[in-house]
């Protein structure tokens, strides 16, 4: 058999899209949207796997055709419900494997694999790094909010990413593009505390020829310019009135009218806003409108400050030494217990990007092979205490539960809280209500 096309059974093509995403480029997918059209394809003798949406009952002829073939062709069924016992009536029926929809990639990427026999890097080789790598981190916080954001990544939902200055948020904003399957279209970022408020809607919603006095040529805004792809606005707080209010209507309609045009533009982007500033408290003083708020706030990470999370000091600065060594001849190899002691102590009001400045001061001035309390700045050796001594501080890893149990026991704690109240339990949670209704069905809970 030459591996060379893969017959989709599918309408959705959201299935499609991931499925491109993820197989080696030199193959074909043949999509058809259901099992009789695809019982007509199973002549191709270059099929080498076929996937399909559909439940069971009505992909059984499919199954008992497949295993008539010589080859044995695999077929993968996506089921309509997450059941232990559909899926073992699947595999009874002839099936390689049973996915849950929604399908994420990483699940039809482990199937795909499995029925192709093909090795990680076959699949790996042909899609973008992982950029969630580059975010560097130890800590359980972290790690947990880099799994949420892989996870919202596969969606096409809206996105907020609070936290203070410093703390990465723009990073965040390119792991999730990047795992998404609007990855291969643009990434547009846009600070909209960085263009003067006059010239903000024309930035982001672009201009028609003679719309005002030096307007000579027509020029697409930031939403076109993001077209089959992702609008990251940074600093979404200082937008202004007006802009806001624009804002909402295109992520209401999907459309956006241009100044001078008379004609509005039909766009297909996906919107993550960031922010360093408290919006509950700016909508109170009318600063920020509320429906706006909730049309951003449908899905929100929050990215903790560096002193929250103090285990990242140190892969941190090894992760901003490696190419001081690489390009600069850098001598620093590490550093010693007691002035890792002092980072730690540190406040890091700028959060990483004030620890990124930390050292590329001390590859200028540090000349020995390890950094000592003596090497570091007087601003960080007088710095505060920024938490508690680690004996008194407890660990969220002593309960020994994973990522997936510990977010159960939350949603159940805050539903036991809460009386069952959906909205009261969100709110504890700091979650929209539509969040936690996704999280409640991924763990079953009525």
């Amino acid at each position: 058999m030459n591996p060379t096309t893969i017959l989709l059974i599918s309408r959705d093509p959201r299935l499609q899209r991931l499925l491109e995403q993820i197989i080696p480029a030199h193959t074909v997918i043949l999509n058809v949207p259901d099992v009789p059209s695809g019982l007509k394809e199973l002549h191709r003798a270059s099929l080498a796997l076929i996937l399909c949406d559909a439940s069971l009952e009505i992909s059984k002829p499919l199954l008992a055709h497949s295993a008539l073939r010589p080859e044995h062709l695999s077929v993968i069924l996506v089921g309509p419900r997450d059941s232990a016992r559909d899926a073992v009536d699947a595999m009874r029926a002839g099936a390689a494997d049973y996915l849950t929809a929604p399908v994420t990639a990483a699940d039809l990427d482990a199937a795909v694999r499995r029925a192709l026999s093909l090795p990680n890097q076959a699949l790996a080789a042909t899609r973008p790094a992982d950029r969630f790598d580059l975010i560097v981190s130890r800590s359980p916080q972290m790690q947990l909010i880099k799994q949420l954001a892989r996870e919202v990544a596969a969606t096409d939902a809206t996105v907020l990413i609070t936290g203070e200055s410093g703390t990465g948020k723009e990073l965040f904003a390119q792991a999730i593009h990047g795992a998404s399957l609007r990855s291969s279209g643009p990434l547009i970022a846009l600070n909209c505390a960085g263009i003067p408020e006059h010239l903000l809607e024309s930035e982001l919603f672009g201009y028609h020829q003679g719309a005002f006095t030096d307007a000579k040529h027509t020029k697409p805004g930031r939403f076109q310019l993001a077209e089959g792809g992702t609008l990251f606005l940074d600093e979404i707080g200082e937008m202004s009135a007006s802009a806001q209010a624009k804002l909402l209507r295109v992520l209401e309609d999907h459309r956006i009218d241009p100044l001078g045009d008379t004609q509005s533009h039909a766009v297909n982007i996906r919107v993550i806003a960031a922010t360093n500033e408290d919006l509950p408290a700016h909508i109170k003083t009318g600063r920020f409108r509320l429906d706006l708020y909730y049309r951003l706030n449908v899905y929100q990470l929050r990215i903790p400050p560096l002193r929250e999370r103090l285990e990242d000091i140190e892969p941190i600065l090894h992760h901003f030494l490696a190419p001081a060594r690489r390009d600069r001849g850098c001598r620093i190899a590490g550093i010693g217990p007691k002035a890792l002691a002092l980072l730690q102590r540190h406040q890091w009001p700028g959060n990483v990007r004030e620890l990124h400045n930390v050292v590329e001061w001390l590859t200028i001035t540090c000349k020995a092979n390890r950094i000592e309390p003596q090497h570091l700045p007087a601003s960080v050796k007088a710095g505060k205490t920024a938490e508690p001594s680690p004996e008194l501080k407890p660990s969220l890893l002593a309960f020994g539960l994973s990522f997936q149990d510990m977010e159960k026991k939350m949603l159940e704690e805050a539903l036991h809280q809460s009386g069952g109240n959906v909205s009261e339990a969100s709110r504890l949670l700091k979650i929209t209500r539509n969040t936690l209704r996704y999280r409640m069905a991924k763990h079953h809970i009525q």
